[in-house]
């Protein structure tokens, strides 16, 4: 419906199944962002492995920081795609 200079677009209530399709949509984009913080963990692992003058110590040091870097951002990805489930599984 044109009014003015505004275009509204009327949208019916989301069903039971819609609302579950679209759960598995947000579940396919928090596996994809799971991959690109593992993408990321397994470039910085081969950059401090590559690193031959770095000592042991400080490259066991450095591959727990990044472990627990992604160990956090993963839980974040995780804890967004519940909070998200939630509001769309909301009526």
């Amino acid at each position: 419906m044109a009014e003015g200079s505004l275009i509204r677009i009327p949208m019916p209530e989301l069903n039971e199944e819609r609302r579950a399709e679209l759960t598995k949509v947000a579940g396919k984009y928090a596996e994809q962002a799971r991959i690109a913080i593992r993408n990321v963990r397994k470039d910085g692992m081969d950059q401090i492995k590559s690193d031959g003058d770095l000592p042991e110590d400080d490259a066991k040091r450095q591959s727990d920081d990044v472990q627990k870097m992604t160990d956090d951002h993963i839980k974040q990805v995780d804890q967004m795609l519940t909070d998200k489930e939630k509001d769309i599984m909301a009526v």
